[in-house]
């Protein structure tokens, strides 16, 4: 085992007794006469479980418990009790002893009251664990695409999540980067363990290193304690180094160390301590042309590069505009506890149009914003749809949607976007959409019969079907 043990009693028999018994079990022991000693281990070793006699000269058991509890609060302390003093010992549960023994005891119930300690300290950690995976408000997290660029992401994501490469994600702003991450955590072997993602772009130049590797207590002016960095926190499991491009070249070589060597010193300390932690960064930035610049390392570029994936913006993939809508207005119907909305064709007409310089996240905003525009209407309307200032428009098309439902007109419109990515290119059009060309035909036929095929579409008799 590799929990520590401190006895402390001023009696040498009791502490000699329980040493070798404890030992005998597999727990590495140390031993203190009395309180003061006890303090003196504990300032210098890591101590898991303190069992202690209440009644001692000096700082009797109650003193050291309430020291514990103020310097040393990862550490458990069980209290040793005469039958004359089971009050005190009650007493010193209700301020946060684990547990008490009455002398005299059999080595049996000793070392049962031991194993129960070590038992719900392993239930606590779990619990932690399982409210970080948890606690972080996801306003939306699913990855959400059928075109070719989107299934290339996922499988990326397939391949390279039950490794332990490290990933860069790279990505205009509000394309899913994150999204990413966490799906590629979600499908490790390291699911079960915690995933901390730290905004590299957030944190004050002068708190990185600390933020990062953890720090000493007295370090500088306000380490009140002992503190780990998000390396330590998220040991066993995954982090996310979140636009890991915006760190200072300085701070770069140090984290380089750290990558290079699995290993973090704490500010204030020299004693390197183990991780092992999975890192996926991403950064919306050209990091090829940082490098080149210099203003980013090439060495540090290749240990976070061993996978890349890229992330396409939503203006290269429009025919999955149609599915975002759709999934975001009913998530937003599910945050508001209302009926969903259907969007009207003028509406996802002029979505269709728009640039969309802020990605998905802009998709979200103008939606939710048109969803409130709405009221009482079950229909979003074109007047609904209001875009984010100084941003372009693509291209305006308008027509006559009469008489198609909401779902003949998302297919439509995946089928425009399509046609418009491949050029016209029918046969293309077709694989991207996973339909044959002899259906893609007879829609667009359909659509010309209902004189709502965009002019841009029709060549002749027919579309171009060129390679």
């Amino acid at each position: 085992m590799d929990y520590k043990l401190l006895i402390v009693d001023d009696d040498f028999a009791i502490r000699s007794f329980l040493e070798e018994a404890l030992k005998d079990v597999g727990y590495q022991v140390e031993k203190a006469d009395n309180g003061k000693s006890a303090i003196k281990i504990l300032e210098n070793q890591k101590i898991d479980l303190i069992i202690t006699d209440l009644k001692m000269p000096e700082v009797d058991g109650l003193e050291l418990l309430s020291i514990v509890k103020e310097k040393f609060q990862d550490t458990g302390l069980l209290l040793m009790s005469a039958y004359g003093t089971v009050d005190d010992a009650v007493q010193a549960m209700k301020i946060g002893a684990f547990d008490f023994v009455t002398k005299p005891f059999s080595i049996t119930e000793i070392e049962t009251r031991v194993k129960r300690f070590f038992e719900f300290q392993d239930l606590k950690t779990e619990n932690v664990k399982l409210k970080k995976k948890i606690s972080t408000e996801e306003k939306y997290t699913s990855l959400i695409g059928n075109s070719e660029k989107m299934k290339e992401v996922y499988r990326r994501i397939e391949m390279v999540s039950k490794s332990d490469v490290s990933v860069l994600v790279t990505g205009e702003s509000g394309t899913g980067k994150e999204l990413v991450s966490r799906e590629i955590h979600n499908n490790s072997l390291r699911n079960n363990s915690p995933y901390l993602q730290i905004n590299c772009a957030a944190i004050p130049e002068n708190l990185v290193e600390s933020t990062l590797f953890g720090y000493e207590k007295g370090s500088f002016t306000g380490a009140l304690k002992t503190t780990n960095g998000v390396f330590q926190e998220s040991n066993t499991g995954t982090l996310l180094l979140d636009e890991v491009t915006e760190v200072s070249t300085g701070m770069q070589a140090k984290l380089l160390r750290v990558l290079q060597e699995k290993v973090v010193v704490k500010v204030g300390s020299h004693a390197p301590q183990k991780i092992d932690v999975r890192i996926i960064s991403t950064s919306n930035q050209n990091v090829i042309k940082l490098v080149e610049d210099k203003d980013f390392r090439e060495d540090l570029f290749y240990r976070l590069n061993v996978f890349p994936i890229e992330i396409p913006p939503l203006r290269e993939r429009m025919e999955d505009l149609p599915l975002l809508v759709d999934y975001f207005l009913m998530k937003i119907a599910d945050k508001y506890v209302v009926d969903k909305k259907i969007i009207s064709p003028p509406a996802l007409d002029k979505m269709f149009n728009h640039s969309w310089p802020g990605n998905v996240r802009e998709l979200v905003n103008v939606i939710e914003r048109a969803f409130l525009y709405a009221g009482t209407n079950e229909q979003i309307l074109e007047s609904h749809i209001t875009m984010e200032a100084n941003n372009t428009t693509l291209q305006k098309t308008t027509h006559n949607f009469d008489g198609l439902s909401s779902l003949e007109e998302i297919e439509r419109r995946a089928i425009f976007a399509t046609l418009r990515k491949t050029k016209n290119n029918r046969t293309k059009a077709s694989k991207i959409l996973d339909i044959s060309v002899r259906t893609l035909r007879n829609k667009l036929n359909l659509y010309k019969e209902k004189d709502i095929l965009p002019s841009e579409f029709i060549l002749g008799e027919e579309l171009q079907d060129s390679n």
